[in-house]
């Protein structure tokens, strides 16, 4: 492919600014067609994004002749779907993470790739960006010595929506966003995770709702161990008081430690004894380009993608790990 001329299946809130433009700022790389089931709001966004055709049916889409690569950015309860009938049209595939909504789909949609001899990325756009390559050049440099653990802690107050039950967003309905916040935001952090340190070999949680506003688990706790043998804990939390709002990972060596966040992206700290530095990266204005430009490269025949579909059905299998209770 000289051109990825790309077409979207699910062009809403994600695609604005987020992952969207980025399909057609990239050389070699043009945004061609999007699909919404809302007519008004697909042809809004073609028109707002200079995008030539829109639909309300995935299947016009995944068949338009022009397109040759799909953006699957729809809910997670979709995501197999979309992807394993745009693999099998014979176009690669860009999805949304999580990557499904359990390993089982994830490996459904691996053998779908592998049998229709189609690439298949994962929007665990992290890896890409340049604050999380400065943690993983400054791990590989061993200035900390070896790994012995990680601390996740991610805590934040409940949004407004999640007060008002007939304002509840997809985001905490389990039959489409898995369970809850945690299948929104913590595949972020252990994805990175296994981009750092390594392959996460076993995960163990407990799942609570204890503000009770919502079906999905707010509360959880994990226990994590590492193939490298490092060994790691985490707590999400979604119902804390403003007070109580955190986002921080740490990884502690032999010889120091690393602080950075998932999402704040506040600079990193590097502490070795009573030596203490910090970095700062600037953030893409369109958070995803960074990997989509690997995988434009990748399909051009002239880089790699970071984030595949392996990694990304490894990070799944880890969070079935923390929410479902195996004997």
């Amino acid at each position: 492919m000289e051109t990825i001329k790309w077409g979207i299946i699910g062009a809403g809130d994600v695609c604005e600014k987020k992952s969207g433009p980025a399909f057609y700022k990239i050389e070699h790389s043009s945004l061609v067609a999007v699909m919404r089931r809302n007519e008004a709001l697909a042809k809004d966004f073609a028109l707002r994004h200079g995008v030539p055709r829109y639909y309300t049916d995935a299947d016009l889409l995944i068949n338009d002749p022009e397109v040759n690569a799909i953006y699957v950015a729809t809910p997670p309860s979709t995501h197999k779907e979309y992807t394993v009938r745009a693999l099998e049209a014979g176009k690669p595939v860009y999805v949304e993470k999580p990557m499904a909504m359990n390993y089982g789909e994830c490996m459904e949609m691996l053998m779908a790739s592998e049998r229709t001899g189609q690439k298949l990325f994962v929007a665990y756009y992290r890896r890409a960006l340049p604050y999380f390559r400065k943690v993983k050049e400054l791990l590989d440099s061993r200035l900390i010595g070896t790994i012995l653990s990680v601390e996740i802690h991610y805590t934040r107050p409940p949004q407004l929506t999640d007060l008002i039950p007939e304002q509840h967003t997809w985001r905490i309905k389990k039959a489409i966003a898995g369970d809850g916040y945690f299948y929104d935001l913590a595949p972020h952090t252990l994805d990175i995770l296994d981009f750092l340190l390594g392959e996460i070999s076993e995960a163990r949680g407990i799942t609570q709702n204890l503000g009770g506003l919502y079906e999905a688990a707010d509360t959880i706790s994990a226990t994590l161990q590492f193939r490298s043998g490092a060994v790691g804990t985490g707590l999400w939390s979604f119902v804390t008081s403003p007070a109580s709002t955190e986002d921080s990972i740490r990884i502690t060596g032999a010889h120091g430690e690393i602080s950075f966040n998932t999402f704040a992206f506040q600079p990193i700290r590097l502490a070795i004894g009573e030596s203490v530095q910090t970095f700062e990266t600037a953030q893409p204005e369109h958070i995803q380009q960074p990997l989509i430009q690997s995988i434009v490269d990748e399909l051009r025949g002239v880089g790699r993608c970071p984030s595949t579909a392996l990694s990304a059905a490894r990070t799944s299998k880890v969070i079935d790990g923390i929410i479902y209770v195996f004997p």
